[in-house]
């Protein structure tokens, strides 16, 4: 009985959302849009799990997937990814934390704190000057550097990691919430990146377990896809009927899919954990790489961003300062 209480009460979120959806639909007669736009329902099939059971969002597929294979405008595609991870990674949050899986508080607030003055500062001033394909291997590049960097450190060098940091001195606080600042202005870039870029700071720099920092990503990738939808639809007014009819379209899918990546993450190892993320960054470098073919400008950029990625990730992986508290458990490596 109390089991089954229990799954109810993790679908009440999603079955509201797509009550609401089913309602919009069939008052506004909007069912068409299925006929020219399906392909971003597949798409999210696939974004919406991946956004769910890894450090990435829904906007890490979307986004190259709508720029670089349908040749979606980058604007369009950041804005249908904030939309759609709005949905899609808030009821993933519900089942995160009404299952009470591994969060760590310590990092997610001076993060995100720092993401909402990102998302701002970077929508308004970042945005207007990138032109879009440095904006595509901007996203692809950064994150082979630290998926290199992270197996590096797992498979080579053995890492130990903790699940539990201890409380963060005023200094470290400021630091995160500084790289919340830069990660939210990947995200006014790219429609997802703070999940990421905090994800990848925490656990070089104080070893916290994957188990931990993705649930904990998936929650501040929610939140500032939340301020980005918003600050786009109701302040901006930037958001247009083309990501519009990919939102209605993908949001029956990624309230149930990112649900299911939440719950299909959290039962596996933190090996497979590290792995699933390792095979989602790769797939991503190749498919930009085979498409856009770099040359050029676009060619010295890439290889820069790859350089300077390597040499972040590995000050991050060697800047483990804060030493960890008795009960911790700093003994599980990669094996």
């Amino acid at each position: 009985m109390k089991s089954q209480q229990g799954f109810l009460r993790s679908i009440l979120v999603s079955a509201i959302v797509l009550l609401a959806w089913l309602v919009y639909m069939d008052y506004s007669e909007q069912w068409f849009l299925y006929r020219d736009n399906w392909f971003m329902s597949i798409t999210m099939i696939f974004g919406s799990f991946i956004a769910g059971a890894s450090s990435e969002g829904g906007g890490a597929v979307a986004f190259p997937v709508m720029t670089l294979i349908y040749e979606i405008s980058p604007p369009v595609a950041r804005n249908f990814s904030l939309a759609i991870q709005s949905v899609g990674m808030t009821t993933a949050s519900y089942i995160i934390l009404r299952h009470r899986y591994p969060v760590e508080w310590r990092y997610l607030i001076p993060v995100s704190i720092g993401g909402i003055f990102g998302m701002i500062l970077g929508t308004l001033f970042l945005v207007p000057v990138i032109a879009p394909a440095f904006v595509k291997m901007l996203f692809v590049t950064f994150w082979l550097s630290f998926g290199i960097v992270l197996f590096y450190v797992n498979q080579l060098s053995k890492r130990k990691v903790t699940d539990k940091l201890r409380v963060m001195p005023a200094g470290e606080n400021v630091g995160l919430g500084f790289i919340g600042l830069l990660g939210g202005g990947l995200s006014a870039l790219l429609g997802s990146g703070i999940d990421i870029f905090s994800f990848s700071y925490v656990t070089m720099r104080y070893h916290l377990s994957e188990k931990v920092a993705t649930p904990t990503s998936v929650l501040i990738m929610a939140l500032n896809s939340l301020v980005g939808f918003i600050l786009h639809n109701l302040i901006l007014h930037d958001f247009g009927n083309q990501e519009f009819n990919y939102w209605l379209v993908s949001i029956p899918v990624v309230v149930i899919g990112a649900p299911l990546g939440a719950r299909f993450i959290s039962s596996r190892t933190r090996k497979f954990v590290a792995d699933f993320l390792y095979l989602v960054i790769i797939a991503q470098f190749i498919g930009a790489w085979l498409i856009i073919r770099p040359t050029g400008k676009l060619l010295f950029f890439t290889i820069l961003v790859f350089l300077f990625g390597l040499a972040l990730f590995f000050i991050f992986s060697h800047k483990n300062r804060l030493k960890n508290t008795p009960g911790d458990s700093l003994n599980e490596t990669i094996d």
